[in-house]
């Protein structure tokens, strides 16, 4: 099967290109690029004004397969990453039972197999049942698949634990992924600890409780040369430690959630528990950090945190309300509305963050569109205006505070390897 892209501008990092163009696909690969005679047998789609870059990765996912299906499946997770424009996602270990081990990751991903969509690429525990105490079989999981390790939202507190993790990784090549969260000091807190909770009355968690754990992550990754990635990142501190962590050769990286971009505890009126999260939405010089280190290099990484729950663990008290919000069907349409069009960033840069740098910290064979490469893509309208209706997502969950949100710039066709996995009904022509 062969099918030609028409007159996109096709958006490359890995290879400098951010221009207009013919893009051919053969056999689940990228075949040729520039100015191509059509011909009968091929499928043509009409890019002229589309974006059309390497498949995005998004590497901050929970499937709750297996264990909450009732909240979402690998197939609807899947389904909704399609729908949001990834062509891969990686997804968390807390499951039930947790994923740390060699057969669970082998169901993960012959679930995956069997949805038949977008890439899985499972992150295997730290430790055992993710329960900070004892490492996992982490070779045996890196055998089977995992791309990655984390214990997630049981962040390790014991400091020599997390060293040893770092130290055995290295073995693999492989990061670890972690929420920096002390969990003494953010014991019992809802929120952010600021005037806005003193006033809502509720406990909050001290920002240390991040900013602790993020130094700590970034001298142990200095001594051991291991691999950390600092998921979610949401304080104007956390950044400047990772920036000295990096000028110092520290091996860290780190990503971003478009919640902690775009929200501050100040949009947290009537206690609405979709905004709700861990770490919680933070102060407005935060967020002003967060967009300067998506601007300056610092952040590596967009990801969505994609949490899903039932709506009886979010129709409940603030403080009783699960922690988390859904992203996968928003967060491109996020970015582009929120950084690209308002000039935070360019093009090439969101391309960077959403595919380049996510396969690069990943290892995986990803993130290009060169010549012989997998033809996994995504085709971004800059144009298309969108209003989020959280009750048309296909995800099973629908705990999003930007439920009614108007945005321009949306994904509108996916494709992995080769094969359109998801296209809007209307408005994309396809001969």
């Amino acid at each position: 099967m062969k099918l030609l892209f028409q007159a996109g501008t096709i958006v490359d990092p890995s290879q400098g290109w951010n221009k207009k163009g013919d893009l051919l696909i053969e056999d689940g690969k990228v075949a040729r690029f520039g100015k191509l005679k059509r011909q009968k047998s091929w499928e043509i789609i009409d890019a002229k004004g589309l974006v059309i870059a390497p498949g995005f990765i998004d590497m901050h996912v929970h499937l709750r397969e297996p264990g909450r299906e009732d909240k979402e499946t690998i197939l609807t997770g899947c389904q909704a990453a399609a729908a949001g424009g990834f062509t891969g996602i990686a997804c968390m270990p807390n499951t039930n039972p947790v994923n740390d081990s060699e057969a669970l990751t082998l169901f993960i991903l012959q679930r995956a197999k069997q949805a038949d969509l977008v890439n899985v690429f499972p992150v295997g525990a730290v430790t055992k049942g993710s329960a900070g105490e004892e490492l996992a079989e982490i070779g045996q999981m890196h055998r089977a698949g995992i791309v990655a390790v984390s214990d997630d939202g049981h962040p390790i507190q014991n400091h020599q634990l997390m060293r040893r993790a770092l130290e055995y990784t290295k073995l693999f090549d492989i990061p670890v992924i972690d929420h920096c969260e002390d969990k003494i000091l953010a014991a019992g807190g809802c929120m952010n600890e600021s005037a806005v909770s003193t006033r809502m009355g509720v406990r909050g968690i001290t920002p240390a409780a991040e900013e602790l754990h993020v130094a700590r992550d970034v001298m142990l990754s200095r001594s051991t040369g291991g691999r950390v990635h600092i998921a979610h990142v949401s304080l104007k501190e956390s950044l400047d430690w990772i920036r000295i962590g990096k000028r110092q050769g520290a091996q860290v990286t780190c990503e971003v959630t478009p919640h902690h971009f775009t929200l501050t505890d100040r949009d947290i009126k009537d206690y609405d528990t979709n905004l709700k999260m861990s770490p919680p939405l933070r102060e407005p010089e935060d967020v002003e950090a967060m967009l300067g280190g998506l601007s300056d290099g610092t952040i590596d990484c967009i990801a969505s945190d994609h949490a899903p729950h039932t709506s009886l663990e979010k129709d409940t008290t603030f403080e009783e309300a699960a922690n988390g919000i859904i992203g996968l069907e928003t967060s491109i349409q996020l970015a582009w509305d929120r950084l690209v069009r308002k000039d935070v960033i360019s093009i090439p840069r969101l391309v960077e963050l959403c595919s380049v740098n996510p396969s690069r910290i990943l290892r995986l064979d990803r993130g290009t569109l060169r010549e012989g490469a997998i033809a996994d893509i995504t085709v971004i309208d800059p144009n298309r205006e969108v209003t989020v209706d959280a009750g048309s997502f296909k995800s099973k969950s629908r705990n999003c505070p930007f439920n009614g949100w108007r945005l321009v710039g949306s994904p509108v066709m996916t494709v992995v390897a080769g094969r359109i996995v998801y296209t809007i009904s209307h408005g994309l022509k396809v001969e």
